[in-house]
Order: structure tokens, then C-alpha cells, then sequence
């Protein structure tokens, strides 16, 4: 069969891909930028696998669909929170339905978000009500699938219970942590994906999907913590307001604020299965919420971001047009740029740059580098003293003091450096030299308040050594 896969980047889409593939489907995935999506990683199925780019919001950017697309996976949701996001999922829905009614299709599929009831539903819950309705209007019969919690690395709900029942021994619990759900696991889902492209009759059909128990979100709290073997407390606030237990999440998670708000104005809404007619049509061997949380984690382990990208960079796997596909978190960050141009031969520059660290030292404030390296060694972490492999070259893997190298591309004269120090939170360093400037990027995501407050007692040290770091590797 001819599919189309929409949001193929995403947590769903990059599962979903591969059990298409593996079914014996040809896919074709519409990605807005090519370099980005992991091509490589299906190299075994290339010619059962199609790339197109183009933004949905845009339709003049659109190419033509495949004209024998038999079905389509729509799997595009917003959670950013932006004052006009329902706007542009009405547009980039009926863009879709446009494009898709060329090629005469007659399958779509559409994962949407589970309901009680279609009044007084949060802004993300009703948008996505209002994209089935756009997704009815084309000329594709239309199955949604509706789900309630998905139990999945990447999933942005699991990623708040896994942030929360981490780092706090002592929860606050808002009046939605009471609120029923009925999680499912990722894995689950995707089985149910999959097997309605196999009954026709599901066309036209809205069915709600879910797994074998019903829970209050503080439920999926404690159950988490039990599964990760953690003693956590939960203080009931029924005063917290819908706006300050977003303020909450924010402090106390990596979150970013638009992000906890949406969540918590949907987290206010019970979203239990009305109807389990789904189980008849594909019976299944759902996973309990137990089972989910360990896959989850197990997966996590295996595919720290660090890891993954040195494993495909240090084995050569990694093609180098998707070099530009390591990239460092945008969401939920605090960051520092600098730029600055170069005084000196661009060949010169980059040298520079890979001679960073190890008995050389920093070029500014090296004295704050040595500082740190004895405060983190103070606390048991690595500190300075691994130096480096070589005086001049870098290879992905290499450390660099308390750094690790992840990118190092002489030819595109990027380097990306992730903190293996002891933080409470996550750090990277990155430098790109183009030909005319050296733009340096020091990107931090916290841990909660801690790593907040962290962020902001060194950030008036940040000021004084970052701008002439930059500009003495620049040549000044």
C-alpha cells in the first residue's frame, strides 16, 4: 500500500515510520526540512521510502502528493501554546485536505485527544476536535483514533510525571492531579495505528483508545516513583489555580511556560475511553501502566541524546549532509550567543577552536575554567583533569576537560560540545565558523528551580567570558 506520513519527526511518527516499513508498505513522508529527518535510519527499506519537503502552513511550498496514495497517517498536533496556534492548525489541516483530495486517496488516519465531552474543553483539546471536522470534509474516509495519556519517551505528559516524580521527594498537588485518565503505552498505540489500515470498515469511524486502567494523575505519580523504586509525598494545594499550576510546572520541570499551560488546561479534563468498541474490532494484549513506564525507561537508557548521535558519528553511519541534524534543544532553555567576526583567516579560526581545552586552557577567564573544574571535582564529578586526546585534532567522542565532543566538522567548521560535569541540568557549547563570522552558542536546560537558580547566579559571569571567548577565537 501507498501511505503518506505526516509529523514522521515526531515521537509517534518516528515509531510508526519503521512498523510500515516493516509491514511491507511504501511510505512517503512530507517533512519540512529534509536534512533533518533521520534518512539513514531506514536505509534498509530505501526503496520502499519517499522524502518530500514542504510546510503545511505554506501551501505554495507544497509539493503534489504522490497521485497513488492509498492512505494517509495525519499526525500533526501543536503544544506551543502560541496565541494563534488553533489558527494554524485550522490552516495546516485544510491544506492537507486540499492537497490530499489531488491524489484521490481514500484512507486518512488521525490520532486526535481524548474527550468526556465536546463542552468546555481546553483551546488544544477543542482545536483538535475542529481538525477532525476539517479532516471530514476531504474526500478520504476518516478514522480517528482518540487517546488519552501516551506512555512514551518524547510524549510531553510523560515527560512532566517522569520530570516531576524525579526530582521532587515532596509533590504540591494541584486539584488536576485528581483528575482521571486513562493512559495507554506507546507501543499500543501504534499497534492500533497500524491495524485499522487493514479494516476498511473502521472508515469513517471514531473510536477511543486506551489502556486497561483508569487513573488519577497522581496515580501515575506514585506508580512511577514505585516502578523507579522512589519514596515521593504528595501535599494537597486545592487553591492552585489553572495559572499558577502552570508557573508551577514551569519552575519545577524543564517545561516551558506555554507549553505547562496547555498541558494544564487540559490535564483539568477527564479523559477516560467512552467506549471501548476498538478492543472488537482489533483485539489486543494491552500493556498495563507498569509495563508502559518500564519500556519508556528502558528506551530512555538506550537513547540518551548523547549517546545515540556519538554512536552513529563515531561508527560513520551518519551521513554527513545530516550533520546538521544534531542540534541542541529549543524548547524549555536558557541560552547565551555570541558572534563575532573574524579578524583572522577562517582556516586560522577553526584551528583555534579545536585546540580549545587540555593543557592550552580557554582564551578568556581561564582561571574560572580551573575554578570550575575544582568545584565540580569538589562535589565528585570529573572536573579538568581528563584534558584531551590530541593538542589539535577532535573526533566525535573525544573529551575536552569536562566536555565531550559530539559534532566536530572541520569542513562546515562546527563543533558541538555536551557537559558531562555535575549540573542540575543539562549544558552544550557550540561554535559554527562561517566565513565572515564565529557564532558561539552556550545552550543550558534546568533541572526544576534549582537549575534555574543555577543559571542565574553565573550568568554575570557568563557576560564577562563568553563575548571575548568568542572574540579572541575570532582573531581581536
Amino acid at each position: 500500500m501507498r501511505i503518506l506520513l505526516t509529523g514522521a519527526t515526531g515521537y509517534i511518527g518516528l515509531r510508526l515510520l519503521p512498523a510500515l516499513l516493516e509491514a511491507g508498505h511504501h511510505v512517503t513522508v512530507l517533512v519540512r526540512d529534509r536534512r533533518r529527518f533521520p534518512e539513514n535510519e531506514f536505509s534498509k527499506a530505501a526503496a520502499r521510502l519517499d522524502v518530500i519537503e514542504g510546510d503545511l502552513l505554506q501551501a505554495d511550498s507544497l509539493p503534489d502528493f504522490p497521485p497513488d496514495t492509498e492512505a494517509a497517517f495525519y499526525l500533526l498536533h501543536s503544544m506551543t501554546g502560541g496565541g494563534d496556534f488553533a489558527e494554524k492548525e485550522r490552516r495546516i489541516a485544510e491544506h492537507f485536505v486540499s492537497k490530499l483530495d489531488a491524489t484521490g486517496c481514500q484512507r486518512v488516519v488521525y490520532l486526535s485527544g481524548l474527550t468526556d465531552s465536546d463542552d468546555g474543553l481546553s483551546p488544544h483539546l477543542s482545536s483538535r476536535l475542529e481538525t477532525e471536522k476539517i479532516l471530514r470534509r476531504g474526500k478520504a474516509g476518516v478514522t480517528v483514533l482518540r487517546a488519552s495519556i501516551i506512555v512514551g519517551s518524547g510524549s510531553a505528559s510523560f515527560e512532566i510525571i517522569r520530570d516531576l516524580a524525579e526530582k521532587l521527594p515532596v509533590m504540591v498537588c494541584p486539584k488536576w492531579v485528581h483528575t482521571k485518565c486513562q493512559p495507554i503505552a506507546i507501543r499500543d498505540v501504534i499497534d492500533y495505528l497500524t491495524g485499522v489500515l487493514g479494516k476498511p470498515e473502521t472508515a469513517g469511524k471514531t473510536y477511543d483508545i486506551g489502556g486497561p486502567e483508569v487513573m488519577t494523575y497522581r496515580e501515575l505519580l506514585a506508580r512511577y516513583a514505585e516502578v523507579r523504586g522512589l519514596r515521593r509525598w504528595f501535599v494537597p494545594v486545592p487553591v492552585l489555580s489553572p495559572k499558577l499550576s502552570s508557573w508551577w510546572l514551569y519552575l519545577v520541570t524543564s517545561t516551558p511556560f506555554p507549553l505547562a499551560r496547555a498541558l494544564v488546561d487540559s490535564l483539568r479534563h477527564p479523559t477516560v475511553c467512552q467506549d471501548v468498541a476498538i478492543r472488537e474490532v482489533l483485539p489486543a494484549d494491552l500493556l498495563s501502566y507498569r509495563e508502559a513506564v518500564g519500556r519508556a525507561l528502558a528506551r530512555i537508557a538506550q537513547n540518551r541524546v548523547p549517546s545515540r548521535w556519538l554512536d552513529s558519528l563515531q561508527s560513520g553511519k551518519l551521513d554527513a549532509r545530516f550533520i546538521d541534524a544534531v542540534k541542541m534543544p529549543e524548547h524549555g532553555v536558557f541560552r547565551d550567543s555570541q558572534s563575532a567576526e573574524l579578524k583572522m583567516p577562517r582556516s586560522w579560526v577553526i584551528d583555534s577552536v579545536w585546540a580549545l581545552g587540555g593543557e592550552r586552557g580557554w582564551p578568556s577567564m581561564n582561571w574560572a575554567w580551573k575554578l570550575r573544574g575544582a568545584m565540580d571535582r569538589a562535589i565528585g564529578g570529573i572536573g579538568l583533569r581528563r584534558g584531551r586526546r590530541s593538542p589539535y585534532d577532535l573526533r566525535p567522542g573525544d573529551s575536552i576537560d569536562f566536555w565531550r565532543v559530539l559534532v566536530a566538522d572541520r569542513e562546515s567548521g562546527r563543533l558541538m560540545l555536551y557537559a558531562e560535569m555535575k549540573v542540575p541540568g543539562e549544558a552544550w557549547l557550540e561554535f559554527r565558523v562561517g566565513e565572515e563570522r564565529l557564532e558561539q552558542t552556550a545552550t543550558f536546560r534546568p533541572q526544576g528551580l534549582l537549575g534555574r537558580l543555577y543559571w542565574f547566579s553565573v550568568l554575570p559571569l557568563h557576560w564577562l567570558l563568553f563575548p571575548r571567548m568568542a572574540e579572541r577565537l575570532a582573531g581581536h
